[in-house]
């Protein structure tokens, strides 16, 4: 009795000691700088920039009232999401057939090809982009949004290929072959079968892409132009140009709702992709 009452202490002691550090780590790098945020954005701007003493302007209103009241801000907030869409599309696009060579590959040669994906991470982010600057210069390319979706989706094509072939890897042969006995074609076995058995993927890959996209600001600042601001280069320009951390917190918490909800889109999705599969076994 007594070895049997010890295993469920024991349990809860791994349990705590298995969650306690990712907790602390979400809880000190995550929840607390945006706490910080929710603070500073009902606060009013400094004289010389950062924050008015809180004894002397107290709690205002005034950056989510600014926000609400020029319409730029919206549209800069619709055009991020227009290039993070289009950038998913683009990226799924071109990882798909990746992520299926990959998978239908010998086994031997899919660790190499995967390496072979990964390898631009060797390498540092501002000199693949600087690259990217001297091959888009003399296309007359460059600082144009056709740039922006291209460096974008270079970036962060890995992202998407990646989950593809781990879910692509799992998918049982038997099933294409059983399709192809029943008279199915190329196209409609891709469609009835592999596309459907793919979707937890996609949307995995999609959420990986769509989410980083919407907050960088690099990549637009780097080889967009003037016309290429995203909601990104508007938060740090806040924040460092122009010194209105209320008005750049206000903006940042916005986009962490935005990011938040994709998130849980994604999920949502992905269970009810999950329930359908299920309920049809």
């Amino acid at each position: 009795m007594r070895a049997f009452s010890f295993w469920p202490k024991g349990d809860r002691l791994t349990r705590w000691l298995v969650t306690l550090p990712p907790s602390l780590f979400l809880i000190v790098f995550f929840l607390l700088p945006s706490l910080i945020m929710v603070a500073a954005s009902f606060r009013a701007p400094g004289e010389f920039g950062g924050l008015a003493p809180l004894a002397e302007r107290g709690l205002t209103l005034d950056a989510y009232r600014f926000l609400t009241e020029d319409i730029i801000y919206l549209w800069i907030l619709a055009k991020s999401f227009l290039v993070a869409g289009l950038t998913t599309m683009f990226c799924l696009l071109l990882a798909f057939p990746v992520a299926l060579l990959i998978a239908r590959s010998p086994k031997r040669q899919r660790d190499f090809l995967v390496l072979l994906v990964i390898l631009p991470f060797a390498s540092n982010f501002l000199i693949r982009i600087y690259a990217w600057i001297i091959m888009l210069g003399p296309m007359n390319l460059l600082y144009s949004p056709v740039a922006v979706i291209l460096g974008m989706v270079y970036v962060h094509l890995p992202f998407m290929i990646l989950p593809l072939y781990t879910n692509l890897e799992k998918h049982d042969p038997a099933l294409l072959e059983a399709a192809q006995d029943l008279g199915a074609g190329a196209w409609t076995r891709f469609w009835r079968v592999t596309w459907p058995l793919a979707l937890p993927g996609v949307l995995s890959g999609s959420a990986l892409v769509f989410i980083p996209v919407l907050g960088m600001f690099a990549v637009p600042e780097l080889l967009g132009g003037t016309g290429d601001i995203l909601i990104g280069n508007l938060i740090k320009e806040q924040f460092l140009d122009n010194r209105d951390w209320p008005l750049g917190a206000s903006l940042s918490l916005g986009l962490t709702a935005a990011v938040l909800g994709v998130a849980a889109l994604s999920v949502m999705l992905a269970r009810r992709r999950s329930g359908k599969l299920g309920a049809s076994v």
